[in-house]
């Protein structure tokens, strides 16, 4: 659960604060060792861009579940190498053939079977990832206009008993489109096939497949794996 939110009004600033100054803040303010999170997804270039800028040796956290598409695999790549990422890549402790084999597709299963999933595969890495990297910061890119589950995401809020920065909380589309535009920098390969919310290949549809984008991510049962929200 979230422990506290903060857009703003306990003095911090950082609604006025440029997404940039944001990340420096958290960086130099913010007690404990920094990490940053990434799926590596469409937009996920901006914030790797933007916090390596700052702190080039930050770790970024890419939790693979086995079953990311082979387009994400290989835009992690191409990021890494050309961002020079300092890239921790954190799994369940079953791979995803011994759980598909015991388990069977959780994913066709139903919602809480899903939730299961994701919780083996999402959300303990992640925690397990935050507490060996002894992480007292983590940042991560999400952002209000993504979906109506985090349309009121803050700047700054605990999860976990780690103090969580939203440096690009407040940002359009239009904003990533220029941020990308203005450093040369990729969206996810997919994103010219309709995908704008990308995960697992098996839980994830093209805006052309769905006619409403909450039903975009995990079959329609429910918007968020548990990681954020």
């Amino acid at each position: 659960m979230v422990d506290r939110i903060d857009r703003g009004e306990q003095g911090d600033g950082l609604a006025e604060m440029s997404a940039t100054d944001r990340v420096r803040w958290g960086l130099e303010t913010l007690p404990g060792r920094a990490v940053l999170s990434s799926s590596f997804g469409n937009q996920a270039a901006v914030l790797l861009h933007m916090t390596t800028s700052i702190q080039a040796d930050i770790p970024v956290v890419f939790i693979d579940t086995g079953y990311h598409f082979a387009e994400t695999y290989r835009f992690v790549e191409q990021l890494t190498k050309r961002l020079d990422l300092n890239l921790h890549v954190f799994s369940a402790a079953r791979s995803a053939a011994w759980q598909e084999t015991i388990d069977g597709k959780r994913w066709e299963q139903g919602g809480d079977a899903l939730r299961r999933y994701n919780d083996e595969n999402k959300v303990e890495p992640m925690r397990r990832a935050l507490d060996e990297l002894q992480a007292g910061v983590w940042i991560s890119g999400l952002r209000r206009v993504q979906s109506a589950s985090r349309s009121d995401i803050a700047f700054r809020e605990s999860r976990w008993g780690v103090e969580k920065l939203h440096p690009l909380a407040d940002w359009s589309d239009y904003d990533v489109h220029q941020y990308l535009t203005r450093y040369a920098l990729p969206y996810h390969p997919l994103r010219e096939a309709g995908y704008i919310s990308i995960g697992d290949w098996h839980t994830t549809r093209a805006v052309g497949d769905v006619t409403d984008s909450e039903d975009l991510r995990f079959g329609g049962y429910f918007r968020e794996c548990g990681l954020h929200r």
